[in-house]
Protein backbone atom coordinates (compact mmCIF):
# COMPACT_ATOMS: atom_id res chain seq x y z
CA UNK A 1 0.00 0.00 0.00
CA UNK A 2 1.08 3.72 -0.72
CA UNK A 3 2.07 5.39 2.25
CA UNK A 4 -0.61 8.24 2.82
CA UNK A 5 0.13 11.77 1.41
CA UNK A 6 2.32 14.23 3.52
CA UNK A 7 0.10 17.10 5.22
CA UNK A 8 1.14 20.20 3.06
CA UNK A 9 1.74 23.53 5.69
CA UNK A 10 -0.11 26.33 4.82
CA UNK A 11 0.92 29.96 5.19
CA UNK A 12 -0.33 31.40 8.66
CA UNK A 13 0.57 34.54 9.86
CA UNK A 14 0.15 36.02 13.60
CA UNK A 15 0.87 35.40 16.78
CA UNK A 16 -0.66 32.52 19.67
CA UNK A 17 -0.52 33.93 23.49
CA UNK A 18 -0.16 30.73 24.87
CA UNK A 19 -0.90 29.40 28.60
CA UNK A 20 2.28 27.03 28.89
CA UNK A 21 2.03 23.64 30.78
CA UNK A 22 4.27 22.82 33.07
CA UNK A 23 6.64 19.46 32.28
CA UNK A 24 6.96 20.57 28.55
CA UNK A 25 9.39 22.30 26.62
CA UNK A 26 9.19 25.63 25.40
CA UNK A 27 9.59 24.29 21.78
CA UNK A 28 7.50 21.36 22.18
CA UNK A 29 4.82 23.49 22.72
CA UNK A 30 5.59 25.26 20.13
CA UNK A 31 5.48 22.57 17.55
CA UNK A 32 2.22 21.29 18.73
CA UNK A 33 1.03 24.57 18.43
CA UNK A 34 2.22 24.55 14.97
CA UNK A 35 0.85 20.79 14.33
CA UNK A 36 -3.00 22.26 15.50
CA UNK A 37 -2.54 25.13 12.76
CA UNK A 38 -0.62 23.55 10.24
CA UNK A 39 1.65 26.51 9.74
CA UNK A 40 4.49 26.64 7.96
CA UNK A 41 6.65 28.32 10.18
CA UNK A 42 6.93 29.14 13.49
CA UNK A 43 9.07 30.36 16.49
CA UNK A 44 8.80 31.41 19.78
CA UNK A 45 10.09 34.50 21.35
CA UNK A 46 12.33 33.09 24.04
CA UNK A 47 11.88 30.28 26.14
CA UNK A 48 10.13 28.64 29.56
CA UNK A 49 11.65 26.23 31.68
CA UNK A 50 9.86 22.71 31.78
CA UNK A 51 8.60 23.46 35.47
CA UNK A 52 7.16 26.87 34.32
CA UNK A 53 3.87 27.41 33.34
CA UNK A 54 1.95 30.67 31.63
CA UNK A 55 2.68 33.13 28.70
CA UNK A 56 4.38 32.00 25.90
CA UNK A 57 4.05 34.21 22.90
CA UNK A 58 4.12 31.81 19.61
CA UNK A 59 4.91 33.33 16.37
CA UNK A 60 3.90 32.68 13.19
CA UNK A 61 5.02 33.28 9.12
CA UNK A 62 5.55 36.95 9.03
CA UNK A 63 5.33 37.90 12.98
CA UNK A 64 8.41 35.29 13.70
CA UNK A 65 10.35 38.64 12.10
CA UNK A 66 9.71 40.62 15.16
CA UNK A 67 9.76 37.87 17.89
CA UNK A 68 13.21 39.21 18.94
CA UNK A 69 11.35 42.86 20.36
CA UNK A 70 10.11 40.51 23.43
CA UNK A 71 13.37 39.33 24.00
CA UNK A 72 14.32 42.82 25.96
CA UNK A 73 11.02 43.26 27.57
CA UNK A 74 10.57 43.43 31.05
CA UNK A 75 8.29 40.37 32.93
CA UNK A 76 6.17 39.36 35.49
CA UNK A 77 6.29 36.32 37.03
CA UNK A 78 4.03 34.36 40.69
CA UNK A 79 6.92 32.27 41.96
CA UNK A 80 6.33 30.41 45.12
CA UNK A 81 9.92 29.46 47.37
CA UNK A 82 10.10 26.75 49.86
CA UNK A 83 12.61 27.68 52.22
CA UNK A 84 14.82 25.16 54.50
CA UNK A 85 15.89 23.08 51.56
CA UNK A 86 18.44 23.72 48.98
CA UNK A 87 18.81 21.86 45.86
CA UNK A 88 21.26 21.05 43.05
CA UNK A 89 19.18 23.22 40.14
CA UNK A 90 17.86 25.73 42.75
CA UNK A 91 14.34 24.62 41.81
CA UNK A 92 11.96 21.78 42.83
CA UNK A 93 13.53 19.60 40.41
CA UNK A 94 16.69 19.07 41.63
CA UNK A 95 18.04 16.96 44.38
CA UNK A 96 18.39 18.12 47.85
CA UNK A 97 21.81 19.50 48.73
CA UNK A 98 20.68 20.65 52.43
CA UNK A 99 18.15 20.97 54.61
CA UNK A 100 17.80 24.08 57.73
CA UNK A 101 15.40 25.14 59.98
CA UNK A 102 12.79 27.88 59.14
CA UNK A 103 12.14 30.36 61.69
CA UNK A 104 11.88 33.70 59.86
CA UNK A 105 9.09 35.67 60.46
CA UNK A 106 6.69 37.91 57.86
CA UNK A 107 8.74 41.30 59.20
CA UNK A 108 11.93 39.55 58.61
CA UNK A 109 10.62 37.95 55.00
CA UNK A 110 9.79 41.65 54.08
CA UNK A 111 12.59 43.03 55.08
CA UNK A 112 14.33 41.12 52.98
CA UNK A 113 12.48 41.56 49.97
CA UNK A 114 12.74 44.65 50.13
CA UNK A 115 16.52 44.24 50.09
CA UNK A 116 16.31 42.60 47.01
CA UNK A 117 14.09 45.34 44.76
CA UNK A 118 16.07 47.73 42.62
CA UNK A 119 19.36 47.07 40.63
CA UNK A 120 21.24 44.19 41.61
CA UNK A 121 23.89 42.10 40.83
CA UNK A 122 22.70 37.96 39.64
CA UNK A 123 25.07 35.25 39.50
CA UNK A 124 23.38 32.89 36.31
CA UNK A 125 22.81 29.73 37.64
CA UNK A 126 24.73 26.77 35.53
CA UNK A 127 21.17 24.84 35.48
CA UNK A 128 20.97 27.84 32.13
CA UNK A 129 20.88 28.21 28.76
CA UNK A 130 24.33 30.91 28.98
CA UNK A 131 26.97 29.81 26.63
CA UNK A 132 30.22 28.77 27.38
CA UNK A 133 32.54 27.32 25.10
CA UNK A 134 30.17 26.89 22.61
CA UNK A 135 27.95 24.90 25.25
CA UNK A 136 25.23 25.52 27.47
CA UNK A 137 25.83 25.60 31.17
CA UNK A 138 23.39 23.21 31.92
CA UNK A 139 25.40 20.50 29.71
CA UNK A 140 28.27 21.35 32.74
CA UNK A 141 26.03 20.73 35.55
CA UNK A 142 24.57 17.71 34.25
CA UNK A 143 27.95 16.39 34.43
CA UNK A 144 28.56 17.51 37.89
CA UNK A 145 31.23 20.39 36.21
CA UNK A 146 30.91 23.66 38.00
CA UNK A 147 32.36 26.72 36.65
CA UNK A 148 32.60 30.44 37.43
CA UNK A 149 30.27 32.58 36.36
CA UNK A 150 30.37 36.64 36.95
CA UNK A 151 27.55 38.33 38.30
CA UNK A 152 25.20 40.28 36.17
CA UNK A 153 22.92 43.43 36.48
CA UNK A 154 19.22 43.12 36.42
CA UNK A 155 16.67 45.12 38.12
CA UNK A 156 13.78 44.10 40.33
CA UNK A 157 11.24 46.69 39.47
CA UNK A 158 8.81 45.04 42.35
CA UNK A 159 8.26 42.11 44.26
CA UNK A 160 4.53 41.60 46.26
CA UNK A 161 4.00 39.39 48.91
CA UNK A 162 0.92 37.40 48.13
CA UNK A 163 1.17 35.01 51.07
CA UNK A 164 3.58 33.68 53.56
CA UNK A 165 3.23 30.68 55.94
CA UNK A 166 5.33 27.90 57.51
CA UNK A 167 8.75 27.60 54.79
CA UNK A 168 6.25 28.45 51.89
CA UNK A 169 6.57 32.36 50.53
CA UNK A 170 4.49 33.16 47.27
CA UNK A 171 5.09 36.65 45.65
CA UNK A 172 5.12 37.95 42.27
CA UNK A 173 8.08 39.89 40.78
CA UNK A 174 8.46 42.43 38.09
CA UNK A 175 11.71 42.19 36.78
CA UNK A 176 13.94 43.36 33.52
CA UNK A 177 15.09 41.02 30.91
CA UNK A 178 17.83 38.52 32.19
CA UNK A 179 16.82 37.71 35.56
CA UNK A 180 16.27 34.69 36.44
CA UNK A 181 13.97 33.93 39.36
CA UNK A 182 15.55 30.68 40.63
CA UNK A 183 18.42 32.22 41.50
CA UNK A 184 16.53 34.60 43.43
CA UNK A 185 14.71 32.38 45.03
CA UNK A 186 17.80 30.84 46.73
CA UNK A 187 19.45 34.67 47.09
CA UNK A 188 16.22 35.30 49.33
CA UNK A 189 16.33 32.26 50.85
CA UNK A 190 20.30 32.59 52.00
CA UNK A 191 19.50 35.92 52.93
CA UNK A 192 17.03 34.34 55.59
CA UNK A 193 19.48 31.67 56.61
CA UNK A 194 17.45 28.79 55.97
CA UNK A 195 17.91 28.28 52.44
CA UNK A 196 15.74 27.84 49.91
CA UNK A 197 14.82 26.79 46.38
CA UNK A 198 12.02 27.48 43.50
CA UNK A 199 9.01 25.40 43.73
CA UNK A 200 6.80 27.07 40.97
CA UNK A 201 6.65 29.16 38.71
CA UNK A 202 4.31 31.07 36.48
CA UNK A 203 5.03 33.92 33.76
CA UNK A 204 2.10 36.28 33.36
CA UNK A 205 3.92 39.40 31.59
CA UNK A 206 5.60 39.89 29.02
CA UNK A 207 6.14 43.46 28.10
CA UNK A 208 2.45 44.74 27.14
CA UNK A 209 1.21 40.79 26.76
CA UNK A 210 -0.58 39.93 29.66
CA UNK A 211 -1.63 36.03 30.71
CA UNK A 212 -5.03 36.67 30.51
CA UNK A 213 -5.24 36.26 26.20
CA UNK A 214 -3.83 33.90 26.41
CA UNK A 215 -4.88 30.34 25.40
CA UNK A 216 -4.01 26.45 26.23
CA UNK A 217 -2.81 23.84 23.74
CA UNK A 218 -5.92 21.81 24.90
CA UNK A 219 -8.50 24.57 24.87
CA UNK A 220 -6.93 25.33 20.62
CA UNK A 221 -6.84 21.15 20.70
CA UNK A 222 -10.90 21.38 21.02
CA UNK A 223 -11.75 23.90 18.48
CA UNK A 224 -12.51 22.48 14.53
CA UNK A 225 -9.21 22.93 12.68
CA UNK A 226 -11.32 26.03 11.04
CA UNK A 227 -11.82 27.97 13.91
CA UNK A 228 -8.21 27.95 15.68
CA UNK A 229 -6.57 30.69 13.95
CA UNK A 230 -9.33 32.80 15.10
CA UNK A 231 -7.16 32.55 18.27
CA UNK A 232 -4.33 34.15 16.69
CA UNK A 233 -3.07 37.99 17.27
CA UNK A 234 -2.03 40.15 14.33
CA UNK A 235 1.66 40.54 14.09
CA UNK A 236 2.09 44.35 15.50
CA UNK A 237 0.56 42.79 18.72
CA UNK A 238 4.35 42.30 19.56
CA UNK A 239 4.96 45.54 19.10
CA UNK A 240 2.15 47.22 21.03
CA UNK A 241 4.34 48.35 23.59
CA UNK A 242 6.33 50.45 21.00
CA UNK A 243 4.79 54.26 19.35
CA UNK A 244 2.86 54.70 16.56
CA UNK A 245 4.08 56.33 13.13
CA UNK A 246 1.40 56.74 10.89
CA UNK A 247 2.22 57.46 6.78
CA UNK A 248 0.64 58.87 3.89
CA UNK A 249 0.35 56.83 0.78
CA UNK A 250 3.80 58.31 -0.69
CA UNK A 251 6.03 58.22 2.13
CA UNK A 252 4.52 54.15 2.97
CA UNK A 253 5.69 53.47 -0.69
CA UNK A 254 8.97 54.74 -0.32
CA UNK A 255 8.98 53.05 3.12
CA UNK A 256 7.90 49.76 1.43
CA UNK A 257 10.70 49.83 -0.78
CA UNK A 258 13.37 50.39 1.90
CA UNK A 259 13.69 54.12 1.79
CA UNK A 260 13.97 56.18 5.15
CA UNK A 261 10.77 58.53 4.82
CA UNK A 262 10.26 62.06 7.04
CA UNK A 263 8.33 60.92 10.50
CA UNK A 264 7.93 63.99 12.22
CA UNK A 265 10.53 66.50 14.15
CA UNK A 266 11.18 66.53 17.88
CA UNK A 267 10.21 63.22 18.24
CA UNK A 268 12.21 60.97 20.43
CA UNK A 269 14.72 58.56 18.52
CA UNK A 270 14.06 54.57 18.99
CA UNK A 271 11.98 52.05 17.13
CA UNK A 272 8.58 52.63 16.07
CA UNK A 273 5.45 50.52 14.22
CA UNK A 274 4.51 51.39 11.19
CA UNK A 275 1.01 52.36 9.35
CA UNK A 276 -0.51 52.98 6.18
CA UNK A 277 -3.88 54.04 7.26
CA UNK A 278 -4.93 50.95 9.39
CA UNK A 279 -2.12 48.63 7.70
CA UNK A 280 0.94 47.36 9.32
CA UNK A 281 3.98 47.90 7.40
CA UNK A 282 6.11 46.42 9.93
CA UNK A 283 9.10 48.12 12.22
CA UNK A 284 10.70 51.33 11.90
CA UNK A 285 13.70 53.13 13.21
CA UNK A 286 13.33 57.29 13.90
CA UNK A 287 16.35 58.95 13.51
CA UNK A 288 17.58 61.92 15.14
CA UNK A 289 16.78 64.04 12.19
CA UNK A 290 13.31 62.78 12.57
CA UNK A 291 13.20 60.12 9.22
CA UNK A 292 11.80 56.97 10.06
CA UNK A 293 14.35 54.17 8.62
CA UNK A 294 12.58 50.59 7.71
CA UNK A 295 14.11 47.83 10.08
CA UNK A 296 11.97 44.81 9.33
CA UNK A 297 9.07 45.30 6.95
CA UNK A 298 5.80 43.19 6.47
CA UNK A 299 6.52 40.45 3.24
CA UNK A 300 2.34 40.74 3.62
CA UNK A 301 2.22 44.75 3.20
CA UNK A 302 3.79 44.81 0.22
CA UNK A 303 1.64 43.11 -1.74
CA UNK A 304 -1.24 45.12 -1.00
Amino acid sequence: MNAPAKRQRRRVDGVLLLDKAGGMTSNAALQKARRLLNAAKAGHTGTLDPMATGLLPLCFGEATKFAGTLLTADKRYEAAIRFGVRTDTGDAEGQALERRPVAATREQVEAVLARFTGDIMQVPPMHSALKRGGRPLYEYARKGIELERQPRPVTIHSIELISFGGDLLEIAVDCSKGTYIRTLAQDIGEALGCGGHLEALRRTRIGPLRIEAAVALEALEALPPEERDAGLQPADALLCGLPRADLDAAAAERFGHGQPVAGGAGQDEGLVRVYAGERFMGLGRRLGDGHIAPERLMATGLEK
